[in-house]
């Protein structure tokens, strides 16, 4: 009954006997006489149908119901499985035309063809050649017409691509074979089509397979290809599959299931298109270079046009309905396009630059037919992404491009935050055509008002202080006013309130030391006044906050404000130009003005390790960046450590011991202050070693570093 019931199943004609076979035989491979017909079924006189039962059967017990075996008997399956296995791995060929036949007999059950296709991705990961595989994959291209087939042949056919050794040098042997690939894979051009049907039904999964099946064949194989210059218009027309169609644009649906499938396979096609595959164009001899250059060029553009579509926001009414999950979702897909957009640039170069000017050109001077602020901002995403990582100092379109930045009709944040940071990613050209700052810092210092383009704005703002700060002069007195109100209106969070200290610190730099100091005055004295009240009230939570936040701020302003340029390139011709400075440093001079302030703070904060660690932040942020410059305030900060250490050790007051150790021991003049604070926190840390250092382990550290200064 059992070789009847599998002669239905393969041969019979009738439906209903074919279904009444297949449910006796299921009920067969899991009843206990299974254990003995499966090893039957295995012999070398049946047809491979009936020994694929059997081996099928054999699994299911095995996986299953291993616990109906007895402990004797393991070996001796043991045994019985590794004979048959070896017969039946006698040749890959063997293997391949059992598959072959299970899969290309029109009347096989479709759950049989599955587990043949499973079977089939399952082996190739054995390093079969790919010359072995080629009937079968060409029989998984077939199964991509039956939707029951199509994701398990999804995975047979992308596996079979996904020879692993065979792209590199690939042997000449598999190039015949890759060849012959192609055809049914752009065959499938005709499904690709329904891709705009499947977004607006919810459905991507036609889509999702096809891109991953052309991604496994040309991200494997693209040097081996390539090196097939004749056959250059069937690969082209393999890159362009995905972008022939209607570029789609990402659906909410998408996003909440992470992206979507077909997204992230499409970014990777793109992925490939820009950097692997540029690579291998670019490793070629020049004439092979130059042909592919050409051929290749216009793709390279067209998948510009597609990635910036698909970085575009949706409109202001969906984008507010998506939770912040689905932003952060949308906010890494733009930065992979960033990513290869980067790419793109190395193949096309200023050609790219251009290009998105001259497309930014049109939508801005055209007056009949007006553009969606999306267009826009998608436009110069694309010029940030580039200008961020690639030097565009020598390029001819940005001077066009910061003409055109105010004319854009700023009505949307998220535009708004895209001209911030594209002003931001062009700071260095604006530092060598400083004619150009006042285009663009006008619309900096009123994006500084508005708390929804905190980050951008203080970024650009900071980025432009730091590069350009020998041409701000005529505009720091704006900057600074502009800054101070933000500050005292608590605008922003308190990061971006460093942020903006830092800025200008970048900018007082290159001022005349009384014009820093003026500007100090303004700037710093409300917080010097705030500071003096808190320091006379009983210590709670809430005003140590604001402690913190002052000192915070005194700090970042003194990590960057450095008249002497410390951290500017030497051979700079606008450092050389700079009059030289005379008299006291203005950091030094604020610090011995607030130095009593801080010592009544220390005096009630002492024992608070996050207060001390403000305090000490001041000075280890000052010394770093004054170096020497920081002299005449040796002593005093020596003698105020010194004091704190001994009240109460911690590891902040020994971090700022280290930095005086490291600048100043060598120098006479201040050895004696550096020897005597080296020497009492040796002994106070010594003897808090006594007394257990397993309780202070910041403390050990930093006392490790300051004896391996």
């Amino acid at each position: 009954s059992l070789f009847q019931a599998l002669h239905q199943l393969y041969y019979d004609p009738n439906i209903e006997n074919k279904n009444l076979a297949q449910k006796w035989l299921m009920q067969a491979q899991v009843s206990p006489q299974a254990w003995h017909f499966s090893w039957l079924l295995l012999h070398m006189d049946k047809v491979p149908e009936i020994q694929y039962f059997g081996a099928s059967a054999l699994h299911i017990k095995i996986s299953r119901y291993w616990n109906d075996i007895p402990a004797d008997q393991y070996e001796s399956l043991k045994s019985q499985l590794f004979t048959h296995i070896t017969r039946f791995a006698s040749g890959c060929g063997s293997v391949s035309l059992l598959l072959e036949q299970l899969l290309q007999q029109q009347d096989s059950p479709g759950f049989i063809k599955q587990k043949v296709l499973k079977c089939f991705s399952s082996w190739v990961q054995l390093e079969i050649p790919l010359m072995d595989c080629e009937n079968l994959i060409q029989a998984a291209f077939t199964s991509l017409q039956d939707p029951e087939l199509f994701d398990t042949a999804v995975e047979a056919a992308g596996a079979g691509e996904v020879m692993p050794g065979t792209d590199s040098g690939c042997p000449c042997r598999y190039v015949n074979t890759l060849l012959k690939l192609i055809p049914p894979v752009l065959g499938l051009q005709e499904q690709l089509q329904q891709v705009r049907q499947a977004v607006q039904s919810g459905d991507m999964e036609t889509s999702h397979g096809i891109c991953r099946i052309a991604v496994a064949l040309g991200e494997n194989h693209s040097r081996a290809l390539l090196d097939q210059v004749e056959h250059w218009q069937s690969f082209l027309a393999l890159v362009n599959m995905p972008t022939t169609h209607e570029p789609w644009q990402m659906p909410l649906t998408l996003l909440c299931s992470g992206c979507g499938g077909f997204i992230f396979f499409l970014l990777q096609y793109l992925m490939y298109s820009s950097s692997c595959h540029q690579d291998d164009i670019l490793s070629f001899e020049p004439d092979k270079q130059a042909v592919y250059q050409q051929v290749y060029r216009p793709v390279y553009f067209q998948l510009v046009d597609v990635l910036l579509h698909k970085a575009q926001f949706p409109s202001d009414e969906e984008y507010g309905f998506w939770s912040s999950d689905e932003k952060e979702q949308f906010r890494i897909y733009r930065v992979d396009i960033s990513d290869t957009l980067m790419y793109v640039y190395e193949m096309l170069g200023a050609e790219l630059l251009s290009s998105l000017y001259d497309k930014l050109g049109r939508l801005l001077t055209n007056t009949e037919q007006p553009s969606t602020w999306q267009h826009t901002e998608a436009l110069l995403y694309g010029f940030q992404s580039i200008a961020e990582t690639i030097d565009v100092n020598y390029s001819d379109v940005v001077p066009g491009l910061i003409g055109l930045i105010p004319r854009i009709s700023i009505s949307n944040v998220q535009l708004a935050d895209t001209v911030m940071f594209t002003i931001g990613a062009l700071s260095e050209w604006l530092a060598d055509h400083p004619v150009m700052i006042n285009n663009v810092l006008p619309l900096v210092l009123q994006a500084l008002g508005n708390p929804e383009l905190s980050i951008s704005s203080v970024s650009t703002l900071k980025k432009i202080c730091r590069e350009c700060k020998y041409d701000l002069p005529p505009y720091a007195a704006n900057i600074v006013a502009v800054s101070q109100e933000v500050l005292m209106k608590q605008i922003h969070k308190t990061s971006q309130c460093m942020w903006l200290m830092q800025a200008l610190g970048f900018l007082l730099s290159a001022l005349q030391v009384e014009e820093i100091l003026k500007n100090l005055h303004s700037l710093i004295t409300p917080y010097i006044q705030q500071l003096e009240k808190l320091a006379d009230e009983t210590p709670n939570p809430s005003n140590k906050l604001a402690i913190i936040h002052i000192l915070g701020l005194l700090s970042n302003l003194f990590t960057t404000l450095d008249i002497s340029h410390h951290d500017d390139d030497h051979e700079s011709t606008e450092v050389k130009k700079l009059p030289v400075q005379q008299g006291p440093n203005p950091v030094v001079v604020v610090l011995q003005q607030v130095f009593q302030l801080i010592q009544k703070v220390l005096s009630k904060w002492l024992n608070d390790a996050q207060v001390v660690e403000s305090v000490c932040a001041i000075f280890e942020k000052s010394v770093k960046t004054l170096l020497d410059d920081f002299a005449p305030m040796v002593p005093q900060l020596c003698e105020m450590l010194g004091q704190m250490y001994s009240t109460i050790p911690q590891a902040s007051a020994i971090d700022l011991t280290r930095q005086l150790v490291h600048i100043f021991a060598h120098e006479p003049a201040h050895f004696p202050p550096i020897k005597a604070l080296f020497l009492l926190v040796t002994s106070v840390t010594l003897t808090l070693f006594q007394q257990g250092p397993r309780d202070h382990p910041d403390i050990v550290d930093s006392f490790m570093q300051l004896l391996a200064q």
